[in-house]
């Protein structure tokens, strides 16, 4: 179990989506967070690493998280406070 899974407030799976689908999925889902909360993004695209790395440094989400485990990818993305 992961020390996240408690504050995981919405699941995006991305698999099998290339670029730039994970980000544009991603932004929309995020849209529909309350500040603080957290989105867990699952992705397969090798790209998703440093897109999501820009992504969040760009927007202002905070990169809590990123692993890689067999070709798959997760991004663990909190929502900055209003």
């Amino acid at each position: 179990m992961n020390t996240f899974d408690n504050t995981i407030d919405m699941d995006l799976d991305t698999r099998g989506l290339n670029c730039p689908l994970p980000i544009l999925r991603a932004k929309k889902s995020m849209n529909e967070l309350a500040h603080g909360q957290v989105i867990r993004i699952t992705a397969t695209d090798p790209g998703s690493v440093k897109d999501f790395e820009s992504f969040c440094k760009q927007t202002g989400n905070e990169l809590l998280h990123s692993t890689e485990t067999n070709g798959e990818f997760v991004f663990l993305i909190r929502k900055p406070d209003a």
